[in-house]
């Protein structure tokens, strides 16, 4: 069993997987990687299944080094990855010999990079999933954050693959978007006419105090007939509440699993990796479809994620 040895561990590093889905009657989000599409798709080049647990950096990668011989892939934002001091390509697999030290320096693009290595981050399950929920402490690398120091296990390896890389088509096709396609949420009749046509006329401003739970707007504000008052009730991944105030708010991977502000909109799971690429100052807008559509652009996303030329070598 390998071992990854932390040396800086730059901004923001957690490990996580896919998330723990079917606990939020307990009070416990998903969590799990901001950006999904980006995750499975290094595990796919590096012979993993796709939920196995990786390092998410956000905005600032870190140092790390490998003891031992490992395959990797980097894949979501370029941060300028070098492998003793060589650039090394994004959206491909490669090898690290023993010893060897990869350096991530500021995002060259959106906001995260993931770094998937063969054979997985071996943690400890919390209640069935790798993935770090920083609100609660738990699951991940102690329930936070990497830290200079860190010493971090490999899973056992699944043999020996050729060099992976992501088709132009795959690439071009899952590039994260700044037009987040949403259906209507479940209070969108609270909204007058006038306030709905603003929403989804408006661009909106990713607001510096945004994080895994929450991507808070800047920009137009909407009102909200009820005044934005209502008895809590469960919330969705990816729900965009109105607050007092009229800023709105999209719930993310380690959302409250409940909420009493009423949900404009919901964005469409085909976008939500796309989320997870938001930096601050990043502007977006929202483009209405209905039920029918999202589930098309879902059932074609998956589609392409199934696909055998996904990924070519």
């Amino acid at each position: 069993m390998g071992v990854i040895q932390v040396q800086e561990p730059g901004l923001f590093t957690t490990v996580q997987d896919l998330g723990r889905e079917g606990f939020g009657a307990m009070g416990v989000s998903a969590s799990g990687a901001a950006d999904a599409v980006s995750l499975r798709l290094g595990n796919r080049m590096v012979g993993n299944r796709e939920g196995a647990a990786g390092l998410e950096m956000t905005l600032l990668g870190g140092t790390i080094t490998f003891l031992e011989r490992a395959l990797l892939a980097l894949t979501g934002s370029d941060f300028g990855a070098a492998l003793d001091g060589k650039p090394v390509e994004l959206w491909s697999s490669f090898e690290s010999k023993a010893e060897q030290t990869l350096r991530l320096g500021p995002t060259r693009t959106g906001a995260r990079c993931y770094l998937c290595v063969q054979g997985g981050i071996a943690v400890e399950l919390f209640l069935g999933s790798a993935s770090t929920h920083i609100l609660s402490g738990l699951g991940g690398h102690e329930g936070r954050a990497l830290r200079k120091g860190d010493a971090l296990k490999i899973g056992a390896e699944g043999g020996a693959i050729h060099e992976r890389r992501l088709t132009a088509r795959a690439l071009k096709e899952l590039q994260p978007r700044k037009v987040l396609r949403v259906t209507e949420g479940p209070q969108s009749d609270w909204f007058p006419e006038s306030a709905r046509r603003l929403f989804y006329e408006s661009r909106y401003r990713v607001a510096e105090e945004s994080n895994r739970m929450g991507i808070r707007l800047e920009g137009a504000i909407v009102p909200v007939l009820s005044g934005g008052e209502m008895i809590s009730e469960g919330v969705s991944l990816g729900a965009i509440q109105v607050p007092e105030g009229g800023k709105p708010i999209i719930l993310f991977v380690e959302q409250q699993t409940t909420g009493g502000y009423p949900k404009i909109a919901n964005v469409i799971s085909a976008d939500l990796h796309s989320l997870g690429q938001l930096r601050p100052r990043d502007e977006i807008r929202f483009e209405r479809v209905n039920w029918e559509t999202a589930r098309a652009l879902l059932r074609e996303q998956e589609d392409l994620m199934a696909s055998e030329d996904l990924i070519s070598g």
